[in-house]
């Protein structure tokens, strides 16, 4: 099923595709916002609104949402989807 606004959201921002390629790739384990924020090499508050737009639609998880300190992230099956279809496109 594809999503052209979804797609779109993802498109726009070079963040947002990369969080969800770095949350595939480590798709086995939780990665916590502090791993996200070294690996992106994004300020904290960066990382954390990119995360929360992305939760906001459905496309990642906070598996860990009542710790305020070590907060961990999963894509989600539709994140994996959108991300498969937005990468099909940007890369022809």
């Amino acid at each position: 099923m594809t999503n052209p606004r979804l797609i779109s959201f993802i498109a726009r921002s070079k963040r947002r595709l990369e969080i969800l390629k770095l949350l595939k790739e480590h798709e086995l384990s939780q990665v916590k916002l502090t791993k996200l924020t070294k690996l992106t090499k994004m300020y904290k508050g960066h990382t954390s609104r990119t995360l929360k737009e992305l939760s906001e639609k459905k496309l990642v998880i906070c598996t860990n949402p009542d710790d305020r300190s070590f907060r961990a992230y999963k894509i989600t099956r539709k994140g994996k989807e959108i991300l498969k279809q937005t990468k099909a496109i940007i890369e022809g």
